[in-house]
Parts: C-alpha cells; structure tokens; sequence
C-alpha cells in the first residue's frame, strides 16, 4: 500500500524579471486570475489532493504571499461591519486551506530543485508533492489528485505531462518513454531538456508538477551540476530512474502557463471566457474589439 501523500513544497523564490517593474514589490506568484492569485490555485489543487501541509520556499520580497495566506482579522471585521459576511468568510477561509510553512531558499548553486533540498528536514522520509507556482490547469479533478490517483496504484514517483506540438517542444523538458502502461499513463526513463525537434524522444512536455517518493533527496543532495551550472530536478528524475521505476502522467485538463507576460494575458482570456460570471460579457467585448 502506497504510504499517504500529506505534505507539498511550492517553489516560489523565483525573481520574475519577465513581469519588471511589477514584479519588483508583489511576487509574480501573486499576480491575479480574476480574484485569486496564482498561487492560490496551485494550492488549492494540492488540498484536493489531501495535502496537509503546504512548504512554500520563498525569497526576498515574497511577504505577499505569507500575507495572503495568513488571516486578516482587521479586513474580516470591517466587512462584518459592512454587511458583507459572505467576503469576510471567503478569505477567513484561505488560512484554513492548509498549514502553510515557509522556508527562505538557500544555497548555491541555485536551480529548480534547490526548493526541495531547502525543504528536505520537513519532508522526512515522506513522498510529497512538488509544484512550481506559475503554471497550472483547469479541470475537473485538480492535477495533483490525478497524479495521487496514478501514485496509489504504482508507489513511484509521477511526473505530470501534457502533450505540445513540435513548435514548442525544444522550450520543455521532455519525457523519455520507457514503456507506455496504460492509456496515459507512462514509464519513463528520463527528462531530455528542451531538445531540438530532431532529438526530442517524444512530445510529452513536463507541466505543473510532480509527486516524488523520498528517494530522491539523497540523488538531490549530491547536488548534482546540470544545464546553467544548476541542480535540476530534471536530472534528478533521470538518476532516480535509473535506480527505481519513475512514471510519467499526460493530465486531463486545460493547461494555463503564466511565465511570461505573454503567456498570462492568454491565461487571463482564456479563464475568464470558461468563468460562469463574467465569461459571456468577455466574449462579446473580444468579439467588438476584433
């Protein structure tokens, strides 16, 4: 029986330069899909999925988001005052989504797997999931319960996967198929980092994040200097996989990235023409501006 899946770490102590001047005083894990921020909604999918406690590992200028998910009495109390019970209990409940624990990231060299190293005393010896606060998707079952799903029937660690078209693929790490397990779900024996069309081994796209088994702290802690002179989770799964059976998830869903300004003004369009309030008013001011 797969051991329970109770806590998560979010990476979030990146700078976002792409979001400059914005991003200068409000983290860009903050910036806003209609009334919730980012981050928000990755937290929110990993509850779903049963975790307990939330490690997010942040860096300076990151206050927001220990704010944001802290209770706000004064705020609570003036809507109160105002009649307006319904707001007071929608962001009274926000703190109680989770416990949230928060961890500055530390430690050269840098890279995207330094979060979990930075996390490692509070994960113990326990399979945890590990998310990236900028991307995420939208359906009917959040991806990190899809990738709880996949884990309870394997006990190994899960990558989520979205299938890209060959334009895209040298911008993503790409999964290395070992052998297809059933109709999304796959081994995998590697991630290859944003290869050339010609040398991609498939068009499965690592996307929003993984459910990884302790194993993998001790491949991390050898701190391991990939691509950029950093420690990547990506050659960390390649490693483990060598030594255990790791899978890979293509996730049902609609795939939203906020990376880039670009990419979050279409995740703005999108999520707002599938919102049930403003969805129909949106479509209809695209369709006069166009």
């Amino acid at each position: 029986m797969a051991q329970k899946v109770r806590k998560a770490v979010i990476a979030a102590a990146g700078m976002g330069t792409r979001f400059l001047p914005q991003t200068k005083a409000m983290p860009k894990e903050m910036l806003p899909i209609i009334d919730k921020p980012v981050i928000q909604l990755v937290v929110e999918g990993l509850v779903e999925a049963g975790a307990e406690d939330i490690i997010i590992v942040t860096g300076p200028t990151k206050r927001a988001i220990e704010d944001h998910f802290d209770r706000s009495l004064e705020l609570e109390q003036e809507l109160r005052k105002k009649g307006k019970d319904k707001d007071a209990n929608k962001i009274a409940r926000i703190a109680e989504l989770a416990n949230f624990i928060y961890v500055r990231q530390k430690g050269e060299p840098k890279g995207n797997a330094r979060p979990i190293l930075n996390a490692s005393h509070i994960i113990g010896g326990e399979p945890f999931f590990f998310f990236f606060a900028d991307d995420f998707f939208t359906g009917d079952v959040s991806t990190a319960k899809q990738l709880l799903y996949s884990y309870e029937k394997t006990g190994k660690s899960i990558v989520a996967l979205r299938e890209v078209p060959d334009e895209e693929v040298s911008s993503y790490g790409i999964a290395k198929i070992s052998k297809q397990v059933e109709d999304k779900l796959i081994k995998v024996s590697g991630i290859f980092e944003k290869p050339e069309l010609s040398e991609s081994p498939s068009n499965l796209a690592v996307a929003s994040g993984y459910l990884l088994t302790p194993n993998v702290i001790p491949i991390l802690e050898k701190e391991k200097v990939g691509k950029g002179g950093e420690i990547q989770i990506a050659d960390a799964v390649e490693d483990l996989a060598k030594e255990d059976d790791v899978y890979g998830l293509t996730i049902e869903g609609d795939y939203h990235d906020t990376g880039n300004p670009e990419s979050y003004l279409k995740t703005l369009i999108d999520i707002s023409l599938d919102d049930p309030e403003y969805g129909e008013s949106i479509k209809s001011y695209l369709q006069k501006r166009l």
